[in-house]
């Protein structure tokens, strides 16, 4: 019998709380340094967020895998297609909603020759996919195997078919060229001033190896059970991959943009340790209550809460009145319910206008756990 890890819920639910804090602060242009991403090489807080929401798909793999291999390839193949396409699909729909947009005093339609293709839940759907083929044929020792092919591999093809004098760069990565010619620039997110999508295709490899890696630690806690030798073999992988990622980094930089092997390895051994305090102060001291209780609830929803924070406020956005005139050109200025919010209530808390934006994703993270919990009280789950 399978032994339960309320320490994984708490894991997932934590990771989907910080997607929605990185995600909605109430201003980009005010915001703490460990709330952003890094630049361009390096990691911070933030770029450890999506890593991590992988790595917890594959902890939950390893819990279902087994129902997947009793049920055989049909039942398999029905399975992961019908949740590949709904994510894929949920994440194309979220990119294109609410379908229409203010131009002036007019509505109009969202063209889909301006709508981005590709996004984090089309990441995740991709990544998921290919670690369910891979771990479903090739079981455990397969996977990793394939996994560090797949890492060396994209190693080879960054360095080969990217620009000789700086293959990691922005301009120089191989990656865009594709993406250009398969999407097309219209479909591109253009976020760092040039078309350049990071949930792009031709970085799609390696962040299946990083569900790959969360269920080789989901199955490997199920192997040893609930003791000190599986928490230290997971404190010494933990420590193991950070390492090996740090010196990848010297030649290959970690960097999440264009998901390197090095940002895979690194990434992969911090959610190890992570998820290894957790195993040790929740299933081993008992330390829990209000504080777990908090993210649990977000862990059992993850992907609706996710979906509705980026749904909501392209929503609300639509109901938009006249805050004022501008003085200099006389036109009208809008606003709607999320941006009053922030610009009345929350931006002149101090005069360092990153505690405003703070506080109002925090507030937006109350709101939406206020939902998560609601369900959670009346045991409303809503998978895919």
């Amino acid at each position: 019998m399978k032994e339960r890890y309320y320490s994984l819920d708490v894991f997932r639910g934590a990771t989907v709380a910080l997607m929605i804090l990185v995600n909605n602060p109430g201003s980009w242009a005010h915001i703490f340094d460990p709330l952003e991403h890094a630049p361009w090489h390096g990691a911070t807080p933030t770029d450890l967020v999506f890593p991590f929401f992988l790595f917890a798909v594959g902890n939950a793999m390893a819990f279902v895998m087994p129902r997947f291999e009793e049920a055989g390839p049909a039942y398999f193949w029905k399975k992961v297609l019908k949740r590949t396409l709904l994510i894929f699909g949920i994440g194309l729909f979220l990119n294109w909603s609410p379908f229409v947009k203010w131009d002036g005093e007019n509505l109009i339609f969202k063209i889909w020759e301006n709508v981005r293709i590709l996004g984090v839940l089309q990441r995740i759907a991709i990544a998921y996919f290919f670690a369910s083929v891979i771990v479903f044929y090739a079981k455990a020792r397969g996977a990793f195997v394939i996994g560090a092919i797949i890492l060396l591999l994209y190693w080879f093809i960054c360095l080969t078919l990217g620009n000789p004098a700086d293959p990691y760069s922005l301009t120089g990565w191989f990656g865009t060229s594709i993406d250009l010619k398969i999407l097309g620039i219209t479909h591109m997110y253009k976020g760092e001033g040039v078309a350049f999508d990071p949930e792009g295709l031709a970085s799609v490899a390696p962040p299946i190896v990083q569900v790959i890696f969360g269920y080789l630690v989901g199955q490997y806690i199920q192997q040893k059970g609930k003791n000190f030798e599986m928490l230290s073999g997971l404190l010494m992988a933990g420590l193991v991959l950070v390492f090996a990622g740090y010196c990848w980094d010297m030649v290959f930089p970690i960097n999440k943009k264009i998901w390197t092997s090095s940002y895979v390895l690194y990434t992969s051994g911090l959610g190890i340790l992570t998820l290894s305090s957790l195993i040790y102060l929740i299933e081993f001291k008992s330390v829990k209550g209000g504080w777990s209780k908090f993210f649990d609830v977000f862990g059992k929803n993850p992907l609706f809460i996710f979906v509705l924070s980026g749904f909501l406020p392209r929503i609300l956005a639509l109901l938009r009145w006249v805050d004022h005139i501008d003085g200099t050109t006389g036109k009208k200025v809008y606003t709607s319910a999320f941006p009053w919010f922030y610009e009345n209530i929350c931006k002149n808390i101090a005069s360092d206008l990153r505690v405003g934006s703070l506080l109002y994703a925090l507030i937006t993270i109350a709101f939406y756990w206020s939902i998560v919990y609601l369900l959670d009280k009346k045991s409303i789950y809503i998978k895919v």
